[in-house]
């Protein structure tokens, strides 16, 4: 394996869905000395062209890019810090169909995933009608299609229960397809905030910013709402298209 260098850095856009462990991955990453980190760049567009009432929506506006064309710039230009590998925590339901995709091939496209029960009960907290579009499935989906196709390979996915039931196991089955040697320090963290974490922090990092490391999977046995069902069952069918290829231990 060729490890990347600041002259042949190695760009990952982990494509993730809303509630799931997509900070704690952030971290993982984040404790690399060859990583640098972004956190959601494209959620300032987001919430512009969507009008969303996210908690502190306006604030996270006008505190991050909110030109998409702008944003793709500085994910495929320079990487932070000169370092060798560039870490994208990005939210898939973020990219919206006005985002031109041909930057994805630019970028190594990895998925995260969880279990479309476990994830709605809890999406369902704060957002109480979620659509599936929501969920970031279908956009899932989408990229990994595009990306599949385009490549002729199958990208990385890992599943987040995977993740929390065998963290040495996953990391280093994503490191190795990914191209890149795993390190034991994306195994645990110092807790607290990062600069390099959203504005929106103070709204959803709490239990991150207590962590320093992932935490042991436990079952959620809440039940997804009747009227949800129909929502559930289409989210069902993304999240296995993607589970299928899931990467092991």
């Amino acid at each position: 394996m060729t490890a990347p260098t600041a002259e042949h850095p190695t760009r990952i856009a982990m494509w993730s869905g809303p509630r799931n462990i997509s900070t704690a991955m952030m971290r993982s990453w984040g404790n690399r000395p060859d990583t640098a980190v972004c956190d959601e760049p494209l959620y300032a567009f987001y919430l512009k062209e969507t009008g969303l009432d996210h908690p502190g929506a306006a604030e996270v506006i006008a505190h991050h890019e909110a030109d998409w064309r702008k944003v793709v710039e500085q994910l495929v230009g320079p990487v932070p810090g000169g370092r060798a590998i560039f870490y994208q925590k990005q939210m898939a339901h973020h990219l919206l169909p006005s985002i031109d995709r041909s930057w994805l091939d630019r970028v190594t496209n990895a998925f995260l995933i969880r279990e479309p029960r476990e994830m709605l009960t809890s999406l369902l907290k704060v957002l109480p009608e979620p659509r599936l579009e929501d969920t970031g499935l279908p956009q899932q989906v989408e990229i990994f299609n595009r990306v599949r196709e385009r490549t002729g390979a199958v990208p990385p996915v890992v599943d987040a229960k995977d993740v929390l039931d065998d963290p040495r196991g996953m990391l280093a089955a994503l490191c190795r397809s990914l191209g890149v040697p795993f390190d034991d320090r994306m195994l645990s963290w110092p807790p607290g905030p990062r600069e390099t974490d959203g504005i929106w922090a103070k709204y959803w990092y709490d239990s991150v910013e207590r962590s320093t490391g992932f935490q042991p999977y436990t079952p959620k046995p809440d039940a997804v709402p009747d009227r949800l069902l129909g929502v559930l069952e289409r989210a069902e069918d993304c999240y296995a298209t993607l589970f299928e290829h899931r990467l092991l231990p």
